[in-house]
């Protein structure tokens, strides 16, 4: 066993295995906003409890706004999940957990804590999750395993 390469690997990763973390977030993160995008605008009532939702913290618009936030989600979540201009969706889906968060997901945590208990129930937030993947894959990019990467190849010659 080579003991130097793993002790590498333990306290540095792997560039060859980076390609293959990006590509299982980003279809798995896409994968789930285009399903719960799908059940919010294809399957009966799907937006009732968007529409709630927006209506409880005062966002204006709402049943165009459940409409709008629900297909955001269905065709981001998509984009995302085959790689076709994943970095600008991942930018709307960022900014739509933004606006979940400061607009309902804030109002569920408890009052009066302590800052490192506020910090840690808000950091347990899946929105809070989601925006830091979103944030990692405009970084990282799409990876070698989407259509943007083909486009790219094809059109930066």
């Amino acid at each position: 066993m080579d003991w130097k390469r793993l002790v590498q690997f333990a306290l540095l990763g792997s560039s060859d295995l980076e390609q293959y973390a990006i590509l299982l977030v980003r279809v798995s993160l896409g994968l789930f906003f285009a399903i719960s995008g799908a059940n919010k605008l294809f399957v009966a009532g799907g937006t009732k409890l968007v529409y709630e939702t927006l209506v409880k913290a005062k966002v204006p618009f709402p049943h165009l706004m459940a409409y709008f936030v629900s297909g955001v989600e269905f065709v981001g979540g998509s984009m995302v999940t085959v790689g076709f201009l994943a970095s600008p969706a991942c930018a709307v889906l960022l900014i739509d957990m933004l606006v979940a968060t400061l607009t309902s997901a804030l109002s569920t945590m408890p009052k009066g804590l302590s800052l490192p208990n506020w910090l840690d129930d808000f950091l347990y937030l899946p929105e809070v999750l989601y925006v830091l993947f979103f944030i990692w894959l405009i970084c990282s990019g799409p990876g070698k395993f989407s259509v943007d990467y083909s486009l790219a190849g094809r059109l930066l010659r």
